[in-house]
């Protein structure tokens, strides 16, 4: 049974056969298979075409693919039995210009997901981040020589010493904190970032670290970037974020005070609200009082509009 999906780029719909892809003949099978698909992406952008029903993902028949690609091709699974493929194209030149000239628009990847039905974006988001670990993974971590594809693209194989290399997933902390009681009730503390649109603020989050519950990295970073002790942890969602491949924790941290202190290095400036004032912040289309939200396709959102609706950390 399907557990729905919560945030953007999750839901992915295909079977992975992740028991299967390592198997060479089956996987040469399933390039052969008639009925096999490929999405195609352009450094990291879908293409995705017009479609009476909104944008879609633009498919290619799998032979038309190889034309087009060469090796640059990953595995996704498979949907309804039909093996569903990704191929990359590089190079500063518009492929649509050329060899797919009228079948749609290569979009940035945050934008895509805003015009994507949710599983088809998480089909993307997954194909670009194994694009990008691939890209950035060429050569052998233990001896330095060239690395092969292998599993379909889900294993790169060193030649010359054997060692097998796996897609990496960074795990990050994204909590929304909440302070109890005081003379306004309960609050929420968001942060914002320097180098952020003006107004834009956001959860706070960072990068688990080694040796760190899940836990231990909420209130490290509570306490790093804000001065806050956390007093409690509740996990609420997750969601893969494909830039370029971290796994983000959504959690809600309660706190003993509401005196938070910005960093001045990773925030700037912080801001607490009532569950009234976040939900107008979310409501209104620029924002509320200077304060505007994460972008809908963000976790960080999720969390706001949870607590609003109720949730306790």
């Amino acid at each position: 049974m399907a557990i729905p999906a919560i945030n953007t780029f999750s839901g992915n719909p295909l079977d992975r056969a992740g028991d299967r892809r390592n198997d060479e003949a089956w996987l040469a099978a399933q390039h052969d298979n008639p009925e096999a698909l490929a999405m195609v992406l352009w450094e990291g952008r879908p293409l995705i075409e017009a479609h009476p029903d909104g944008p879609r993902l633009a498919w290619l028949r799998m032979d038309r693919a190889m034309d087009i690609a060469l090796d640059r091709r990953a595995f996704l699974g498979l949907w309804k039995a039909a093996p569903v493929f990704a191929v990359e194209l590089e190079g500063s030149v518009d492929p649509t210009a050329g060899p797919l000239q009228g079948l749609g628009a290569f979009h940035e990847m945050r934008a895509a997901a805003g015009l994507l039905p949710g599983p088809e974006a998480a089909m993307a988001g997954a194909a670009k981040s194994l694009f990008d670990w691939r890209r950035r993974h060429g050569f052998c971590a233990a001896c330095g020589q060239p690395s092969r594809d292998a599993g379909g693209g889900w294993r790169r194989v060193c030649a010359a010493c054997g060692t097998e290399h796996f897609p990496r997933v960074d795990p990050v902390v994204i909590m929304l904190a909440v302070h109890r009681g005081g003379a306004e009730g309960d609050r929420c503390l968001l942060g914002r970032a320097a180098g952020w649109p003006p107004g834009r603020m956001s959860a706070l989050a960072g990068f688990m670290e080694p040796g760190e519950s899940i836990e231990e990295a909420c209130a490290r970073e509570l306490f790093e970037e804000a001065g806050l002790n956390a007093t409690s942890v509740r996990y609420h969602s997750s969601q893969p974020w494909p830039f370029p491949g971290q796994l983000m924790i959504g959690l809600f941290a309660e706190v003993d005070s509401d005196q938070a202190r910005p960093d001045q290095t990773e925030l700037e400036a912080v801001r607490w609200l009532t569950r009234d004032q976040c939900r107008t912040v979310l409501e209104q289309p620029e924002g509320w009082d200077g304060v505007i939200p994460p972008q809908p396709l963000a976790i960080a959102r999720t969390l706001m509009q949870a607590w609003v609706d109720g949730f306790e950390p």
